[in-house]
C-alpha cells in the first residue's frame, strides 16, 4: 500500500511538472506571436514611421510554417537519435530566447524576416518535443496528457491577459516579455524527467521523417480529399492568425486590448474539447468536419460584414468565440479520423504527414496569400478607400474559400467508419502549433 502511495505520489509530481512545462511552453508563443501583427501594422505603412512595406505581415508569420516544414527533418534526424529531449529542449529554447531579444532589437524589414525564420528553427521542434516527452513519461497517454497538455491553452490565455493588460502590444516588449519567459524555460528544462532518444540506433531516412510512410492511405478515397481538404482549409486559417491583432486593433474603442479580447477563442477551445466525446457519438467524423469549416466561413463572414456596423462588438465576439468549433471540430477531429484508419506501425508517420501538409505547407501557402489579399485590399482590387484596408473585402475572402471548401468536402467526402466508431475511442491527440 505505501509503495503504490508513493507511486502515486510520483507520478502526480511528474505530471505536475509536466503542466508547468506547457504552461510556459505556450506562453512564450502566447506572449509575443499574438501581437506581432499588430505590432507590424502600427509600424507599417502609413504609420509615423514606416519599418515594414504591405504585405509583410503576411510573410512573418509564414516563418512559422517554414518552421514547421523543417522540424520533422531535425526531430526525427537529431533529436529522436542522439541526444536527450530534455537537453535537446533547454538548449532550443536558450537559442530561441537569445535570438527573440535580438529581434525586438532589428528595425531593418529583411534581416527581421531572416531573423524570425532562424526563431522558428529553434522553437517549432520544442512543440513535437514536449508532446512526446510529456506521453513518454505518462502511464496511460490516452487519458492523463489532456490534462498536461490543456495546460499550455491556460499559458496562452494567460499570455494574451498580461500583455493586453499592460497595452504593450504596439512595442517590442512583448517580444522581451516571451524571451525572459523563455530563458525561465530553458532552465526549467533542465530539471525535467530524463528522456532519452526514442529512436536511438535506428536508420533515419526522410521518408520516414516525413511520414511518407503514409501515402499508401491516400490510395483510399476518404482519405485522399480529407487531405486535400485539411490542406485547403489550412490556407484561410492564417488569415485568422495573422490578420485578427491588427483587425482588432483599430477596433480597440469596441473590443479594448487585441491579445486580451483573443484570449477569449482560448477559452472556448477548452469548453469544446471537452465537449467532442458528445459530438463524436451524436454526429460522427463527417458532420464534425463540416460543423468546423461552416464555423471558419462564419467566422469571416461575421468579421467582414461587422466592418460597415458602428455596434459590432456581439459580431466580432461571436467570431472569436467559435475558435473552438473551427480548431477542435476540423483539426482536433481530423487527427482522431488519422488515428483511427492509420494501422499502428504507420499511425505516427500518418499524424506527421497530416502536421506537415497543414501546419507546414497549407500554413506557408496561407500567409503568402493573405500577404497578397492584403496589399490588393489597401491598393488594388479589393481597395475602397486608398491608404487603407478595406477589411470587409478583406475578410470575405477567406469566407468565401471556407465555403468553397465546405461544398467540396460536402460532396466529395464518405466516412467509412460509423459515428460510433470514431466516438468510441476516449484518446486525445497532441495538438501542435498554434492553439
Amino acid at each position: 500500500m505505501n509503495y503504490a502511495m508513493g507511486e502515486n505520489e510520483k507520478m502526480g509530481s511528474i505530471k505536475l511538472r509536466l503542466q508547468l512545462m506547457m504552461f510556459l511552453q505556450y506562453f512564450v508563443w502566447g506572449a509575443w506571436f499574438v501581437t506581432l501583427g499588430v505590432f507590424l501594422g502600427a509600424h507599417g505603412e502609413g504609420s509615423v514611421e514606416v519599418l515594414f512595406s504591405d504585405g509583410f505581415i503576411g510573410a512573418a508569420y509564414g516563418t512559422a510554417a517554414i518552421g514547421a516544414m523543417v522540424s520533422p527533418f531535425f526531430i526525427g534526424m537529431i533529436a529522436d537519435r542522439f541526444f536527450s529531449s530534455e537537453k535537446v529542449l533547454a538548449a532550443l529554447h536558450f537559442a530561441g530566447a537569445c535570438i527573440l531579444l535580438y529581434l525586438s532589437t532589428i528595425t531593418d524589414q529583411s534581416t527581421f524576416w531572416w531573423i524570425l525564420v532562424i526563431y522558428f528553427l529553434c522553437y517549432m521542434p520544442t512543440l513535437s518535443l514536449t508532446n512526446s516527452l510529456s506521453m513518454h513519461h505518462l502511464k496511460d497517454p490516452s487519458r492523463e496528457f489532456p490534462g498536461v497538455r490543456v495546460l499550455g491553452t491556460i499559458g496562452w490565455i494567460a499570455a494574451g491577459l498580461f500583455i493586453g493588460y499592460l497595452s504593450i502590444g504596439t512595442t517590442t516588449w512583448p517580444m522581451v516579455v516571451a524571451a525572459t519567459a523563455q530563458f525561465v524555460l530553458a532552465g526549467y528544462c533542465l530539471v525535467l524527467p530524463h528522456t532519452p532518444p526514442n529512436s536511438k540506433g535506428e536508420s533515419a531516412s526522410i521518408a520516414k521523417v516525413l511520414g511518407l510512410d503514409a501515402l499508401k492511405l491516400l490510395e483510399e478515397r476518404s482519405f485522399a480529399i480529407f487531405v486535400i481538404g485539411s490542406f485547403l482549409i489550412a490556407i484561410p486559417l492564417q488569415f485568422y492568425y495573422n490578420y485578427t491583432p491588427p483587425f482588432l486593433a483599430g477596433r480597440s474603442e469596441v473590443v479594448g486590448e487585441a491579445a486580451s479580447f483573443m484570449s477569449m477563442g482560448q477559452m472556448s477551445e477548452i469548453f469544446f474539447m471537452l465537449l467532442m466525446p458528445f459530438f463524436f457519438i451524436r454526429l460522427g467524423v463527417k458532420k464534425m468536419l463540416l460543423i468546423g469549416i461552416l464555423a471558419w466561413a462564419i467566422r469571416y463572414a461575421l468579421f467582414g460584414f461587422s466592418v460597415d456596423l458602428s455596434n459590432n462588438y456581439y459580431m466580432l465576439l461571436i467570431g472569436i468565440l467559435l475558435h473552438g468549433v473551427c480548431y477542435d471540430f476540423f483539426f482536433v477531429t481530423g487527427q482522431l479520423y488519422v488515428d483511427k484508419k492509420a494501422d499502428p506501425k504507420i499511425r505516427g508517420a500518418a499524424q506527421g504527414f497530416i502536421a506537415f501538409v497543414t501546419l507546414g505547407v497549407g500554413a506557408f501557402i496561407g500567409a503568402m496569400f493573405s500577404a497578397y489579399v492584403e496589399i490588393e485590399s489597401k491598393t488594388g482590387f479589393l481597395n475602397m478607400v486608398e491608404g487603407e484596408i478595406a477589411w470587409r473585402n478583406f475578410w470575405l475572402v477567406p469566407a468565401l474559400g471556407a465555403f468553397l471548401v465546405l461544398i467540396l468536402f460536402a460532396l466529395t467526402f464518405k466516412e467509412d467508419g460509423g459515428k460510433e466508431e470514431m466516438g468510441s475511442s476516449g484518446e486525445e491527440p497532441a495538438k501542435e502549433g498554434a492553439t
